[in-house]
């Protein structure tokens, strides 16, 4: 068996080896014009050799620009450079993270780029995704045993202001009081939020759309005058198996935090939209699904204030002036009982919450 494996390897011409890999492989002429690529490149650019061939490598994957000084060093002689992560906007609008390598050899005598790609979209999602679970992980030990720290003072705080209220005679030192009461229900149904529900998810076979429409004429209503909420959705997706109460309110909580980011007015035309999308064979976490229900709310708004994007879904952390900085975490929370998860990709004038829900039970 050894010795026909080692046959058969023998026989492979080098195409054969380069079209096995995964790296994407690109020979260019001085002129910048492919001369070869494998079979990864050719599903990387959307293209067979027929298109490709004799084609310059920037025509082929535009957005490349930063990669030129990588070839002109390459040229005059320089060692083997790389790019890291750099950002391409591949086809049929497939944003790709992209790791490149540019050495200069020489093939029949003639002076060629090597150009290798490694996609690295797919590991900077999960390595994301992993550290957003880990994240919610951490924020809810940290929120659970804050709430439980100060739910008993304030339980006690609670009750010495009425016994104090009955020894009062004087009306106005009453109000006193009342606002202690008050303000000690308010922090209780404030940590009440930051803990969460107390009851496991009551999942039922739930449109998703049904729930959207619902959120919609919410948001809608509540827009601020200039707001538009638009809806976009695949009218094909089938029904999930969530508790429709949980989802909605998460739904609600991104929605919201959307319409607060345009109501400042920076925005000329200020528009929120709620998609909905199928994706198949993606990773939630550490899984992979057959098939997730994407729900998208992307605003054109000013964008996610970059300080706080590493931790936007812990809670207490607010992008806003006057902001709880709960209704992320809460959301998260409530769409990891479902076994899903929220990303988001903001820069001014876009930023996208993604809620993403396996339907491989349904």
């Amino acid at each position: 068996m050894a010795a026909e494996l080692r046959s058969t390897a023998l026989g492979l011409r080098g195409t054969d080896v380069l079209d096995a890999l995964l790296t994407s492989v690109f020979v260019l002429n001085p002129q910048l014009q492919v001369t070869y690529l494998n079979a990864a490149a050719q599903t990387l650019v959307g293209l067979g050799p027929n298109q490709a061939l004799g084609r310059g490598i920037g025509e082929l994957m535009r957005g490349t620009d930063p990669l030129l000084p990588l070839f002109e060093r390459a040229l005059a002689g320089g060692e083997g450079v790389v790019q890291r992560e750099l950002a391409w906007h591949g086809p049929v609008g497939f944003d790709r993270i992209l790791d490149c390598a540019v050495t200069e050899v020489s093939i029949d005598a003639d002076a060629r780029i090597l150009l290798e790609i490694e996609d690295i979209t797919q590991h900077r999602r999960l390595t994301r995704e992993t550290a957003l679970l880990a994240q919610l992980d951490g924020s809810r030990l940290m929120v659970r045993q804050l709430a439980h720290e100060i739910k008993n003072p304030l339980g006690g705080l609670r009750g010495a202001a009425q016994l104090l209220e009955r020894e009062l005679l004087d009306p106005a030192l009453r109000e006193y009081t009342r606002v202690i009461i008050s303000e000690a229900d308010r922090l209780t149904g404030l940590l009440d939020s930051m803990l969460g529900p107390g009851r496991p998810p009551a999942k039922q076979r739930t449109n998703v759309h049904e729930m959207l429409e619902r959120v919609h004429r919410l948001l809608r209503s509540e827009a601020a005058p200039g707001v538009t909420v638009d809806r976009d959705y695949d009218p094909s997706l089938p029904p999930l198996i969530v508790d429709p109460n949980h989802i909605i309110q998460a739904m609600l909580n991104l929605g919201r935090n959307a319409l607060q980011a345009l109501s400042g007015g920076a925005t000329a035309e200020p528009r929120l939209v709620l998609r909905t999308r199928a994706a198949t064979n993606v990773n939630v976490g550490s899984k992979r699904h057959r098939l997730v229900a994407s729900v998208q709310f992307e605003d054109n708004g000013p964008g996610v204030p970059a300080e706080i994007r590493d931790t936007i879904f812990y809670p207490l952390v607010s992008g806003r002036d006057g902001g709880s900085g709960l209704g992320l975490g809460i959301a998260q929370d409530l769409v990891s009982r479902h076994g899903g998860l929220i990303e988001f990709d903001s820069e001014p004038g876009r930023t996208v919450f993604t809620i993403s829900l396996p339907m491989d039970s349904v």
